[in-house]
């Protein structure tokens, strides 16, 4: 009876070693939304396997927190596939492939299962209604906590490596690991020096380039407006064909808002080549032209010939911003509206319809910013977000040649390849024995 209930237990810890070392690890790059998402749901699809997140700062889901103004956009009230992937000036085709997977239904679902109400602006961005992220940072935080992922801080990756069917994993304190499974999820890089380790797996890099940046006027007499908002301007850059619509911020260094920041997302590449040197035209009133606000001033001159220009604003336009464009067209303090000469209406009709301004420089917007450029699409697969050139490494999130415009669409972007590269990395687990 001894005997064979010694032999028994020796049969059991035979089993128990073999399930431990029978059992996947999956190392997760990057602490932020793309690598939480990507491990909370893969440990929770797959509870026998071992998960990791390695984290090279002191801080989980930075991004997270200071999102939309620490409300965090989580996603974008839009339920077009078409129409969403139009919001992505790189990665366009991918992301449409990538959201019939998991979309913005999706996102709301996953919240809302966890106890996360998110709602909808007036803009179409979609925030907690807490407003507050730590909502958001604290639903992964506690998803992490309930399926047993690992959060390792403070530790940089180096290098990495494989050797027969694992990775080895060299990080800056001299830690060696190894893992069955790896997803870089580590975010955008400003410089194409720090994709070297990634490089070395043989993959190509797009070359990095600032996106979401504000445009820099010094010198420029707009500037004395800081604090100003408009809630609909159009925006073009001169000499290309792209053009953005919406709410305009004046700062003290140039202009910032949606607008802008759109706009250079869409022009990131376009800009860079120009060193942030070009032309803008500004429409104030978007939803007039000269004509139409030609006609409109004929009125004023009629109806409200003794009233002073700089006095009569009709038009919702702020009042400090409207006498800035009347003294950018040589209207003075006095000038009333029967007294204005042909000149200098049409200077006030330009000023206001399609003012010229000069860029010289750029500005992140706040901790904000996104990089455009990343691991080449073509190598990774749009259905798994594993590498085409070498199984068992996986990618989510803005390390990747995909980039979005202000509002919501990188989150979105970074919780859809998170979940696809989850769900491919639990299916492929190896059985515990």
């Amino acid at each position: 009876m001894v005997e064979n209930g010694l032999a028994n237990q020796r049969l059991a810890f035979v089993n128990v070693s073999e399930s431990i070392s029978l059992r996947m690890r999956l190392i997760v790059i990057g602490g932020g939304a793309a690598g939480f998402f990507c491990a909370v749901n893969a440990a929770r699809m797959n509870p026998a396997m071992e998960t990791i997140i390695i984290e090279k700062t002191g801080k989980l889901l930075s991004k997270v927190r200071v999102s939309g103004g620490g409300r965090c956009n989580v996603t974008h009230a839009c339920f077009s596939i078409p129409e969403m992937s139009r919001h992505y000036p790189r990665g366009t085709n991918f992301v449409k492939k990538a959201f019939h997977q998991f979309f913005t239904s999706d996102t709301i679902a996953w919240f809302k299962e966890r106890g996360v109400i998110l709602k909808t602006e007036d803009d179409g961005r979609i925030f907690p209604v807490s407003d507050d992220s730590a909502t958001i940072v604290n639903c992964l935080l506690q998803e992490a906590d309930k399926y047993g992922v690992s959060i390792w801080m403070n530790r940089e990756l180096k290098s990495i490596h494989k050797t027969d069917d694992q990775w080895e994993l060299v990080l800056s304190n001299g830690e060696c690991h190894k893992a069955d499974k790896i997803c870089i999820a580590c975010g955008g890089y400003p410089k194409a020096s720090m994709f070297e380790w990634i490089r070395h797996t043989g993959h190509a890099i797009e070359p990095p380039t600032p996106s979401l940046f504000t445009f820099n006027v010094p010198g420029d007499p707009l500037t004395q407006l800081m604090g100003i908002a408009v809630l609909q301007v159009s925006v073009k850059i001169q000499e290309t064909k792209l053009e953005e619509t919406g709410p305009a911020l004046i700062t003290h260094w140039g202009l910032s808002g949606p607008a802008i920041l759109k706009l250079s997302a869409r022009g990131a590449r376009i800009l860079a080549d120009h060193q942030y040197q070009f032309s803008i035209t500004v429409n104030w009133l978007p939803s007039q032209n000269e004509q139409l606000l030609r006609e409109q001033f004929q009125r004023f001159r009629g109806e409200a010939a003794g009233q002073k220009i700089r006095g009569r604003n009709s038009l919702g336009l702020p009042h400090r911003l409207w006498e800035y464009l009347c003294q950018q067209s040589g209207i003075g303090e006095d000038m009333r509206w029967g007294d204005m000469p042909s000149a200098k209406q049409n200077a006030l009709l330009k000023n206001t319809c399609s003012q010229e301004i000069m860029v010289k420089g750029k500005t992140t917007f706040k901790e904000e910013f996104v990089t455009a450029g990343g691991v080449k699409l073509s190598e990774i697969d749009v259905n798994t977000m594993q590498s085409k050139l070498i199984p068992s490494l996986f990618f989510a999130g803005e390390i990747m040649d995909v980039d979005g415009v202000t509002g919501g669409f990188n989150f979105q972007h970074a919780w859809t390849s998170g979940w696809i590269a989850a769900r491919a990395i639990a299916s492929a687990a190896l059985p515990v024995s």
